[in-house]
């Protein structure tokens, strides 16, 4: 079986993603700062920000592609779970210094002229066209990735960000509600960061060598338990060696019988096909000889007539 399980490749997207946002950064800041808009402004620091974690992501997924050697049996995969973690923290900076800049703004009363509103409504929707582009270019990748799944966060986020500043600027023209401007960013701040908070555990998770949130690995080990002659699956472990890719360690205890390469072939290919787990190492032995990291589930252990046929 094929160790290759590399993602699509979504450099074309990295890359236009990334001119996209550093081209938008530049009208939006400048316009923000000549209106004095802080939503323009924060939405710009927010976009750089996203420039940044692009490039992370984009880095994490070139890393796949780097092949493994003596010192890096797995490759560098691993680099897209801190690309993913390192996304989900830089947003939830960049959230809480927008929610700071928000309240200052209200505590202050430093709060942008109702004359502004179409200005900060034009770039804004700008923006949206931006951010929801560079989006959906993330969109396929993101369920199966969590390295993608961060990229289509951050732009999915944006988007957000700039259709809530068009509503602030709406209705600054209409009403002159100029208190509105920083509100709407506390607001738009909390729905982000609420966001983006499952980001950040499961990246903090995998990069302790947890099991990745998709796969349950009781029922795991009830399909190693349900293999013919497995009397007791021991010591299994499964973790992420990269946002996309599993590993899976286990002793299988078979008292009676013997595993040949068809049995393994079988027991791997299950594995892939009902979990996507993609580097399998099974050991089989006749008795546990090694403790165990984790508790064994009381249906599987050895009665003790077993061990003593042994």
């Amino acid at each position: 079986m094929s160790h290759d399980h590399a993602p699509a490749n979504f450099n074309h997207a990295f890359a236009i993603g990334i001119v996209l946002n550093l081209a938008f950064v530049g009208i939006e800041a400048f316009y923000g700062w000549r209106v004095n808009s802080l939503a323009l402004l924060a939405d710009a620091g927010h976009n750089l920000s996203d420039v940044a974690g692009l490039v992370l992501a984009w880095g994490g997924a070139l890393a796949i592609k780097l092949t493994p050697d003596a010192r890096h049996t797995y490759g560098w995969k691993r680099a897209t779970i801190l690309a993913a973690f390192a996304n989900a923290l830089l947003l939830l900076v960049a959230m809480g210094g927008l929610a700071w800049e928000a309240i200052g703004r209200l505590m202050s009363k430093e709060v942008a002229l109702q004359e502004q509103g179409m200005t900060i409504m034009v770039v804004a929707g700008i923006g949206i066209v931006v951010n929801t582009a560079t989006a959906l270019l993330f969109m396929r990748g993101r369920e199966h990735d969590l390295n993608i799944r961060g990229a289509f966060l951050h732009m999915a986020a944006d988007a957000l960000v700039s259709a809530g500043v068009v509503v602030a600027g709406a209705l600054t023209l209409w009403q002159g509600w100029t208190w509105l401007d920083p509100v709407v960013s506390l607001a738009i701040a909390a729905v982000i960061f609420w966001g983006t908070w499952d980001l950040f555990k499961q990246s903090l998770h995998m990069l302790f060598d947890g099991v990745p949130a998709r796969i349950d690995p009781a029922a795991v080990h009830d399909c190693l338990a349900a293999l013919p002659g497995v009397a007791q699956v021991h010591d299994l472990h499964i973790w992420a060696t990269g946002t996309s890719q599993v590993a899976l360690t286990a002793h299988l205890v078979m008292p009676q019988s013997q595993a040949d390469d068809a049995f393994l072939n079988e027991a791997t290919e299950q594995l892939h096909d009902r979990f996507e787990i993609t580097h399998v190492t099974l050991q089989v032995v006749k008795i546990p000889f090694t403790p165990s990291c984790v508790p064994v589930p009381e249906k599987s252990k050895l009665t003790e007539a077993e061990f003593r046929s042994v």
